[in-house]
Formats: C-alpha cells, sequence, structure tokens
C-alpha cells in the first residue's frame, strides 16, 4: 500500500497490440504461461475450464471467398480503470486496482471461489482453477520462483507479470533510484512477441511509444461503450476488424488460435 502522506508519480501500465501485424503465432500464451507458473493442461481441461491468462483470437469478415480475410486479437484482462466490474462485486476484497500502477490485481489467497468477478467481467478474461498445479516429473524445477503457483478453487487473470514489476522496484532501488518514479519493464507476453506487435509501457509517459500509439489514428478498446476505461489499447487500419471490437457480442462464433498451445 501506499502511505497517505507519501508523494508519487502514479502510472499507468497499459498495452497497445498491433493487430494488423499479429500473426496468431501463440508465443505471447506460452511465454505468459511459462512466466506465471500456468500449468499443463489437465485430462479434463476444456476451452471452458481451461486457464490461460492470454487467449488469441481468430476473427474474420464473415466475407465468402476471395473476400475473405482474417485478423488475430490477442485478449487477457483489460485492466479496466473506470468503475472496474470486477473490483465492484468482490466480497472478499481480493481484486484491487494498485493506485501506484493502475494494475487490476488478484490475490488469490484471500479468494474465496464464488466467481462474481467471472460473472461481472465483459472481456472473458478470468478464469477458475478447478484443479490443483501439476506438473510432469522434473518439469517442477523449471518453475519461476519469483511467481507463487495458485491452488485450486481460485480464480486467475493477467496481473502484467507482477513479478517482474517488482524485480524491476528492486533493480530501481539497488541503483539508487526514487521509488516515488514508476519502472519501467516488460511482460512476459510483450518480450516474447517475434514482431513485436505488442508494446507495453507507463500510458502516462505522453513520450512513451504505447502512449503514442494509443493516441494514433486506428486504435480502439475493447466494448469502449461500457464505458470501463481499458488500459489495452488495439491498432488496426481495417474498418471491420475495428468494428468487431465493440458488436453486441466481440468475437462471438469466432475461436481461439493455437488451442494446442494454451488450453489449460
Amino acid at each position: 500500500m501506499i502511505g497517505p502522506n507519501k508523494q508519487i508519480r502514479a502510472a499507468r501500465y497499459g498495452m497497445t497490440i498491433d493487430v494488423d501485424r499479429c500473426t496468431g503465432c501463440g508465443a505471447c500464451m506460452v511465454a505468459c504461461a511459462v512466466e506465471n507458473n500456468v500449468p499443463p493442461a489437465h485430462a479434463g481441461a476444456t476451452d471452458r475450464n481451461g486457464i490461460t491468462w492470454i487467449r488469441v483470437y481468430k476473427i474474420d469478415n464473415g466475407l465468402p471467398y476471395p473476400e475473405t480475410r482474417s485478423a488475430f486479437i490477442p485478449v487477457m484482462c483489460q485492466h479496466c480503470g473506470n468503475e472496474t466490474p470486477c473490483v465492484h462485486v468482490c466480497p472478499q476484497q481480493a481484486v484491487d486496482v494498485d493506485p501506484a500502477t493502475g494494475v487490476v490485481g488478484e490475490m488469490p489467497q484471500r479468494c474465496l471461489g464464488c466467481r462474481y468477478c467471472m460473472a461481472a467481467c465483459p472481456y472473458h478474461a478470468r478464469y477458475f482453477n478447478w484443479w490443483d498445479p501439476a506438473w510432469p516429473k522434473g518439469m517442477e524445477k523449471t518453475l519461476n520462483p519469483d511467481v507463487t503457483p495458485r491452488m485450486r478453487g481460485v480464480v486467475e487473470k493477467c496481473n502484467f507479470c507482477h513479478g517482474r514489476w517488482h524485480a524491476a522496484k528492486q533493480q530501481a532501488a539497488a541503483e539508487g533510484k526514487p521509488d516515488t518514479e514508476p519502472v519501467q519493464y516488460l511482460p512476459a507476453c510483450a518480450e516474447a512477441c517475434p514482431i513485436k506487435a505488442i508494446q507495453f509501457g507507463d500510458l502516462n509517459d505522453p513520450a512513451g511509444a504505447p502512449a503514442r500509439a494509443a493516441q494514433s489514428g486506428g486504435s480502439f478498446r475493447l466494448l469502449e461503450k461500457l464505458h470501463t476505461d481499458p488500459k489495452i489499447y488495439y491498432r488496426s487500419k481495417r474498418d471491420w476488424v475495428r468494428a468487431s471490437a465493440n458488436a453486441p457480442h466481440p468475437f462471438a462464433g469466432q475461436h481461439e488460435a493455437g488451442k494446442e498451445n494454451h488450453r489449460g
């Protein structure tokens, strides 16, 4: 928590994702799972009860060949900044918005598994853990020591790789930098993207690449009509892609790219 008398320059961490560049390779999904200790899919996992903090949806313009065009939309927690739906419905205060970063955090130690937040999230970006985490023999040695595995019965979601943020804060402190300033770091998905379609940074920094991209032409957010102020901005020059983001049911009838890579 931030002390009431401590002056900080609050950050607003967010992303811009260039949909026109995304190839749907799934590298972001794999990197996210490895970084955040998401275990391999349980034998009983399906598209409805598996865990993946980020999904890449494949959408198309609905036209017959040869006018058919496709695009890939990575969707994770949108880190809503206005009347955050999941925060308001949680009876345990297991969800909060960090005033220093703008990141919507999840505290599994407090979660009682009621799943109200899943029902409230308009982006379907939360996942209930139906099974205790298990890894094939030997694979447990590859776990990230900076991220605690979650037990069954709790909800999980993207937190912009909070472990990396803590590591960046520690590094800044070791270098003597003031702890009142936001730190720079990259979540695993942004680092792993082979074509750098994902840019991450402080949206409050007008000189930063994410902020400039968010304000440029062709940028849009999912379900902007709900006024949840998502911190994930998408970019596309194609009108039909931008229109799909605000349809009554975004990506309805569409399918996910690379299911074999991230289901679980």
